[in-house]
């Protein structure tokens, strides 16, 4: 009688324990969750409130740029083409590592960039051992954020503040040329450097950022460098560290060329650590 009570405390028991399992599962694989809702929100608000210029690149707008940059505007095909109004990337499996100690995850990244302001606003969509992970990387009206949020519930971490303010706008000021509307507008202050090399200069909502721009012979821009982007400690403190991205593999579509391979990488005094590395896709719109 006694075993025949266990057994069944036992069947109850797991039956209660494959029940929650059940309900965690399906919960993890409901598409919707909060974060997702915020990014889908801020997207679309800056999508309609973007300008929608009417006229095309010509060589007046690049006349006062440094060489290297006028290059890339005629050999990625951009003159005579209508000037857009924001950009969306969208990259997909990217090796993505929070440290050199830890393992990479594999990511999808959504991004839009704005071509009148530098508003930015970016979706990461992943999972640890197989529990959804998610991350909001943000710079609208003039306010930087970061976090990442875990089972669509936990915070992991959270960033605010004046330095993330100035790492969001020196991130958006080393993809301008992504969406070169923006390269053109009074907030970016362009100086010469040399034939294969430009500075750039950021100044928005009271803050500034500069970075050094790298093309090669052809036009293509190859990287992007600058000191202004703050790296998070392991104690919560941020801290300057040499910045980069990397992009090449340019592809032609519609008479422009573009990037279609990128890194991000943190330059450490004990070496460099590639912790963004995938390929993308970023379509203009007008």
């Amino acid at each position: 009688m006694i075993r025949r009570k266990r057994q069944k405390t036992m069947l109850v028991v797991v039956g209660a324990l494959l029940c929650a399992i059940g309900i965690v599962l399906i919960f993890f694989n409901i598409p919707c969750s909060k974060t997702r809702t915020e990014f889908e929100k801020a997207a679309a608000e800056l999508i309609a409130e973007a300008d929608h210029p009417e006229d095309v690149f010509q060589e007046e707008d690049i006349a006062g740029l440094p060489e290297p940059v006028q290059r890339y505007f005629r050999s990625c095909g951009y003159l005579g083409k209508p000037k857009m109004a924001y950009i969306k990337i969208f990259y997909q499996d990217v090796a993505f590592s929070f440290g050199r100690d830890k393992p990479p995850l594999k990511i999808d990244y959504t991004q839009y960039n704005d071509a009148k302001t530098p508003d930015r606003i970016a979706y990461i969509d992943s999972s640890m051992v197989g529990i959804p992970f998610e991350g909001l990387d943000a710079y609208l009206d003039g306010a930087g954020s970061m976090k990442g949020i875990l089972a669509k519930v936990f915070p992991l971490f959270s960033y605010t503040g004046k330095d993330m303010d100035r790492s969001c706008l020196v991130t958006f000021l080393s993809e301008c040329l992504f969406v070169p509307t923006a390269a053109l507008q009074e907030f970016i202050e362009w100086e010469p450097v040399d034939d294969l090399h430009a500075k750039a200069t950021i100044s928005y909502s009271g803050l500034s950022a500069c970075g050094v721009f790298t093309f090669d012979e052809n036009g293509e821009m190859l990287a992007f460098q600058t000191d202004d982007r703050s790296a998070a400690q392991s104690d919560g403190s941020a801290k300057n560290v040499p910045w980069s991205i990397v992009c090449g593999a340019y592809r032609e579509e519609d008479g422009i060329k573009r990037p279609t391979v990128f890194q991000a990488i943190w330059h450490y005094d004990d070496g460099d650590l590639i912790y963004f590395d995938g390929k993308g896709t970023i379509t203009a719109y007008k």
